[in-house]
């Protein structure tokens, strides 16, 4: 029987490690390789072809986010599942647009993180029972698209921050937001609008009146 050929990415080597001891326990799943950082995870999935990756999100330098997002344009047959301590919907649901398959918590036990591998692998998905209901919600709560799809409100307020030339960090102190918040919501604002640079983003909140010139 085919085994399952898994890639590790998290810049800590004894989380990695602990990882690796469990899944070599397992008959059907083998660890082809580690990264610890999005960039190295681009370059090893290049070169070994795994079936799955089990991929940190705040990492240094290229993020998991970025990479999810590289490796399934690159990779699309590759299965990503996101093994993350950050428990923020947002983020989620920036990672599934990202392309990933499936989203874990790092405090969740040995015994999930194998499900959600095998899962991936078989059913081409894994998500918690509580974020695969939220996604449902959202999916039938949806409107109907008519030009560009809605922002929210949040949206809306990161939006003309940053059209006003805020950073980041202004922008999360000005809303009480982490760094790490401000910067979802401005890659959703991007991939709503299908919008590829902060110039573009400052010419659309202009049309849209939410600043003035």
């Amino acid at each position: 029987m085919a085994k399952i050929r898994v890639v590790l990415v998290d810049d800590h080597a004894i989380l990695r490690e602990g990882l690796r001891t469990l899944l070599a326990l397992q008959d059907d799943i083998e660890v082809v390789g580690e990264a610890g950082d999005g960039a190295s995870a681009l370059e090893l999935v290049a070169r070994v072809k795994p079936d799955v990756v089990l991929m940190d999100v705040a990492m240094p330098g290229m993020d998991g986010l970025e990479a999810t997002r590289r490796i399934k344009s690159e990779f699309p047959d590759t299965r990503i599942v996101v093994l993350t301590q950050h428990d923020n919907r947002e983020y989620v649901f920036s990672l599934l647009r990202a392309g990933a398959v499936g989203y874990i918590l790092k405090k969740s036990g040995g015994a999930e993180v194998i499900n959600a591998i095998r899962s991936a692998y078989t059913e081409g998905a894994f998500l918690p029972p509580s974020i695969a209901r939220e996604v449902m919600e959202r999916f039938i709560q949806r409107p109907p698209e008519e030009g560009k799809p809605r922002l929210t409100e949040r949206e809306k307020e990161v939006l003309r921050l940053i059209a006003e030339g805020k950073t980041n960090k202004e922008i999360a102190e000005i809303l009480c937001l982490s760094v790490k918040t401000v910067m979802v919501h401005r890659t959703n604002i991007m991939e709503k609008l299908d919008i590829h640079s902060s110039a573009e983003l400052v010419k659309y909140a202009i049309r849209q009146g939410l600043v003035s010139v």
